[in-house]
């Protein structure tokens, strides 16, 4: 019990983390030791799994799948989304350089730890760490599309999106702010409920789910490094994304706001530097240090999990 109730912990932090644009569940996946065997648990998901379940033989089919392990991860994800929407729509309204500096924190020390499992630095690694901050330094500076309800993209949204989120370093929140659609699903579908965006959504997610992740273990299990080497460089290449001091740029036609359920559309961000050391700016640096210390605490706790375990 007491291990589902961790891995439960661990779930409602990756959905915390995948709500926020910019902020990849798969990180935090990664930090607290679980990115791998929840990869490996999807994974598991094939042919073997149906052949169980039609003969109902579900205690095999359980222990195939990992199932406790999985319902205990997904039901904290579940959870942390559905309960913390509402409250971050609130904190982005009112204390936007807050929430972004505490999570700017978080990532920039994460860069840290999460590199350490490349081990050797090599020409390899190099390329491959270099590339994944590109591509992913690339994907901030990108316009966002406009909102579509189309039942097919919205499946396609789901797909893409549940790839990016257990990518560590690579937000499905931000891929959807990409894809236009992230007011939609993200804030709107799941704070009311509206299950005409949410069913399509949700079978995107299913086979992005279990497709990525045959593809994720393969590349783990044959380029270990290089991959990890990847997925850090996704992780420093999104820190422009998350940058507190920066200003909105809303969508325009023809010199006119678009604007959706009477507010506008944000197009991309404007970075800057703060211009004076005001009481705003020793706060939002007290709180990036605050998501450091959480993320070496996060990193310390996993990692006297693991001796324990030993």
């Amino acid at each position: 019990m007491r291990e589902h109730i961790a891995h439960f912990l661990k779930g409602f932090a990756m959905g915390v983390a995948n709500v926020i644009p910019g902020v990849s569940g798969g990180t935090i996946a990664l930090l607290t030791g679980i990115f791998e065997r929840l990869i490996n648990a999807l994974k598991s998901f094939d042919v073997e799994a149906v052949r169980l379940l039609l003969k109902f033989k579900f205690k095999e089919f359980a222990q195939h799948v990992d199932f406790g392990f999985l319902v205990a991860v997904f039901l904290g994800v579940g959870v942390s989304i559905i309960s913390v929407a509402k409250l971050l729509e609130f904190l982005f309204q009112s204390y936007p350089v807050y929430v972004w500096s505490f999570f700017f924190g978080l990532i920039l020390v994460s860069v840290w730890f999460v590199g350490k499992s490349i081990g050797k630095i090599d020409v390899p690694a190099a390329i491959s760490f270099v590339a994944g901050a590109v591509v992913a330094f690339g994907l901030s500076v990108m316009n966002p599309a406009t909102e579509n309800t189309a039942f097919w993209y919205l499946i396609i949204c789901g797909a893409v999106a549940i790839c990016s989120m257990i990518l560590p370093g690579l937000s499905g929140s931000f891929v959807l702010i990409l894809m236009g659609n992230y007011q939609l699903i993200m804030i709107y579908a799941v704070s009311h409920f509206d299950m005409g965006i949410i069913i399509p959504v949700g079978i995107g997610v299913v086979v992005g789910l279990l497709a990525f992740s045959h593809f994720l273990s393969w590349l783990l299990s044959r380029y270990a490094r290089q991959t990890m080497a990847v997925l850090t460089g996704f992780i420093f290449g999104s820190l422009g994304t998350i940058w507190p001091w920066k200003n909105p740029v809303y969508l325009v036609q023809d010199g006119v706001e678009v604007l959706k359920n009477g507010k506008p559309i944000i197009q991309s961000y404007q970075m800057y530097f703060p211009q004076e050391f005001s009481v705003e700016v020793v706060v939002a640096i007290l709180l990036m240090i605050a998501g450091m210390a959480a993320l070496w605490a996060l990193e310390r706790s996993s990692e006297k999990a693991k001796e324990e375990k030993l």
